[in-house]
């Protein structure tokens, strides 16, 4: 039986919590989390053993304490959250819920801006340095960052592209210093070690999240500046699982395109979901052809792969670029009908 909570490890209380919630709510809460997570839950849950009704109360209140922090921390920064928490429990339980929740929810730079509409982030930044802008939207979800980056003037928007891609560290004492320059309110929590935002993957997501024009003008822009930088950005535009993302017009022009050999190895790493996809796409007769030339292979070397799927993804990055075909962007594509 399972009757004391100072005994349970996190992932043990988080187990007691959803048998507590129960069967639907729990369900709920496992949509929201990756395979492995519900794994180890999943674990946790079947090796526990009687959990007492004191002890599901418990974790409850703990984990509604940590909630209630973490809003106030949200709200007015973590002095604020301990202040107002010691008036309700005291000192010393303050405390431990703080530093629980900051090991645990470690509260990111900006995050107050996060919850704010990207014009009045625009406002706050457009005038501001390149190297700030690009700094915040570092931080911010590739949606926000990608409608604030198609705000900025052309001019602009390759420069704070570029040092997005190119920024590796950036020292507390910078980011505080804009983080209250944005909202003077904000009393940020910044994790005291340096602190990793920005870089290649970060500048694709926003572009990916831009319309066509923006990301044209940033791109040749930058083409022009950097070419190794612009090839490589341009080279993680659009990966080759994101063919599920294409309608069927699409997927059926590009095949036209790619050898049936080069097809054949890149689909010997590619998930169901492409394969049925691109299968789907073909005749039944060249699809039967295709698996039979991926059986009779053999064991395929992943950078033949990896080779193999880029050649595909150049080729649809090629026909979109001469209107061929559509890639599914935000920011306010033109429908074609």
């Amino acid at each position: 039986m399972v009757t004391k909570k100072g005994d349970l490890t996190g992932k043990q209380k988080a187990a007691v919590l959803l048998i507590a919630l129960g069967p639907e709510n729990s369900a709920k809460i496992f949509k929201h989390l990756n395979d492995e997570d519900i794994e180890e839950l999943t674990l946790e849950i079947a090796n526990m053993r009687k959990v007492t009704p004191e002890l599901k109360e418990k974790i409850i209140e703990e984990y509604y304490q940590l909630c209630i922090a973490q809003e106030y921390i949200s709200e007015g920064g973590i002095e604020y959250a301990k202040e107002v928490l010691e008036k309700a429990l005291g000192s010393q339980k303050a405390l431990d819920i703080v530093n629980r929740l900051t090991s645990y929810l470690q509260v990111k730079p900006f995050d107050f801006v996060r919850k704010t509409d990207p014009d009045q982030i625009l406002n706050f930044i457009q005038n501001e340095h390149p190297q700030t802008i690009s700094l915040v939207l570092a931080y911010l979800n590739p949606l926000q960052a990608g409608a604030i980056l198609s705000a900025l003037p052309p001019e602009k928007q390759a420069e704070v592209a570029k040092r997005i891609a190119i920024m590796d560290r950036t020292s507390p004492e910078i980011i505080k210093e804009v983080e209250k320059v944005l909202e003077k309110n904000l009393s940020s929590m910044v994790v005291h070690d340096y602190t990793s935002a920005g870089g290649i993957q970060a500048i694709v997501d926003i572009l990916n999240s831009v319309d066509r024009g923006t990301e044209k003008n940033i791109m040749e822009t930058l083409e022009a500046d950097d070419t190794e930088l612009a090839e490589e950005i341009k080279k993680r535009m659009f990966v080759f699982e994101d063919i599920i993302t294409l309608d069927n017009r699409s997927i059926q022009r590009f095949l036209r395109e790619v050898d049936n050999d080069i097809l054949s190895i890149a689909l010997k790493g590619a998930n169901d979901e492409v394969s049925n996809v691109i299968f789907n796409n073909m005749s039944k007769r060249l699809a039967e052809m295709i698996r039979e030339d991926m059986e009779y292979m053999g064991p395929v070397r992943l950078r033949d792969v990896e080779e193999a799927q880029q050649k595909i993804v150049n080729v649809i990055r090629r026909l979109e670029e001469a209107g061929e075909i559509v890639i599914s962007r935000g920011g306010g594509d033109e429908i074609i009908v």
